[in-house]
């Protein structure tokens, strides 16, 4: 329990952890930095910025979807 409130006080900016979260979306990462963002990340921000980005990845799909469709 305890290791969970020091990963919540980690202090990296939103911008970052987007960053890293649209890099693991893209699935190409090197070791290095992948194991230095788990060490700076505040794990909510991941969570809320993987949330975020699936959403738009769906929308996005579903319009280009329905514009081919559409065509």
């Amino acid at each position: 329990m305890n290791e969970l409130k020091q990963a919540s006080k980690r202090r990296l900016s939103f911008g970052a952890t987007v960053k890293a979260v649209l890099w693991s979306f893209f699935g190409v990462r090197k070791k290095s930095a992948y194991e230095e963002d788990t060490a700076q990340l505040n794990p909510l921000h991941v969570v809320i910025a993987g949330v975020i980005a699936a959403i738009i990845f769906v929308v996005i799909l579903v319009t280009v979807v329905k514009t081919v469709v559409a065509a």
